[in-house]
């Protein structure tokens, strides 16, 4: 039987991944945990074949962070990214990580446990693409790579200006971008942008990240 370890805070994510495991004849419990920084912990018992790892956990700990330490440290350990969030940068960062495979909550149980096979059989998973979100009159997909990386900026920075240092760019060139996404999403101001942006999990911060910026 293949060990699975789940690291999840959610209780409703928690209890799908859990029932999915019992529901194979391949696959046993090795244990559930909220907090990916306890992960490296648990592995060192040596009793984990595969973990199933949350992007973001309790206590705001990166189940991508966690997963590198433990790809340096038990390389044999089979982990895949899990996440329900269309942060686009998520799966080039789990790449990154050495992750195994890269799983969307939202898809069925059945692709899970196919995921499952596939990267204990030596295989690597990954989407080819993030989930399409809704941003007002358009969709995520409609953005272009520079569009987002604005975004991106803004969301971490106070200004114009900062935002133009993060991206090597001029202040124009931000502003240029900011004006197309208006036009395209149909949103009146930047701020109504931004917050529709954070509130669908469009784009990223992390508390430390935004913390940093403010305080710069």
């Amino acid at each position: 039987m293949i060990r699975v370890l789940i690291v999840e805070d959610q209780k409703m994510a928690q209890e799908n991944m859990e029932a999915i495991i019992r529901s194979s004849e391949n696959y046993t419990l090795a244990g559930m945990i909220s907090n990916a920084a306890d992960a490296e912990l648990f592995c060192m018992r040596g009793n984990v074949d595969l973990i199933l790892m949350d992007v973001c956990t309790a206590r705001d700990e990166s189940g991508i962070d966690a997963c590198a330490v433990i790809k340096k440290k038990f390389p044999h350990i089979k982990v895949i990214i899990v996440t329900s969030m269309a942060e686009h940068t998520f799966i080039e960062k789990a790449k990154e990580a050495h992750a195994d495979s890269f799983w969307y909550k939202d898809a069925s149980r059945g692709e899970l446990l196919t995921v499952m096979d596939q990267t204990m059989s030596g295989e690597t998973v990954f989407p080819d693409k993030t989930p399409e979100v809704k941003l007002g009159l358009t969709t995520s997909y409609e953005l272009t790579n520079a569009e987002l990386d604005v975004l991106r900026a803004l969301m971490q920075s106070t200004s114009d200006e900062d935002a133009a240092k993060m991206l090597s760019c001029t202040k124009s060139n931000i502003r240029w971008h900011v004006g197309r996404i208006l036009d395209k999403t149909g949103y009146r101001t930047r701020m109504e942008l931004l917050i529709a942006v954070a509130s669908k999990n469009l784009i990223i911060v992390t508390p430390d990240k935004a913390l940093a910026d403010n305080d710069s």
